[in-house]
């Protein structure tokens, strides 16, 4: 369940769009050790969007994942603002990362939560 949200206001070019998403994708389930088969990454991009006052490239992703391990958060930082570096040419320096681990009753997927012990 593993869920990457991108919001920025760079113009990601129809073209590239499948690869940076898959590229997302991977990175995620290698950084939280979870498949794949479960991330989940959305892309909103050409957003109208100001950072320290300046409408220059920037972003802000969301990653949220059941069990999200806190001390692990500085490396994920490390790893998903070189990538948008890389992908968008947005400088890490521009980038702001929300990281959430809800509790898994409030999380749902095939008509049930994290918590319905079909789940387990």
């Amino acid at each position: 369940m593993p869920t990457l949200q991108l919001h920025t206001n760079v113009t990601v070019a129809p073209e590239r769009r499948a690869e940076l998403l898959a590229r997302l994708s991977a990175a995620v389930a290698e950084l939280l050790g979870k498949p794949e088969s479960y991330v989940m990454v959305l892309l909103d991009d050409g957003r109208a969007l100001s950072f320290g006052g300046s409408a220059e490239p920037a972003a802000l992703l969301e990653l949220l994942s059941l069990g999200l391990p806190e001390s692990e958060t500085p490396g994920y930082t490390r790893t998903l603002c070189a990538l948008c570096e890389t992908l968008l040419g947005v400088p890490e320096r521009r980038v702001y990362i929300d990281f959430r681990s809800p509790p898994r009753h409030l999380f749902g997927w095939n008509g049930g939560t994290f918590q319905d012990p079909r789940r387990d």
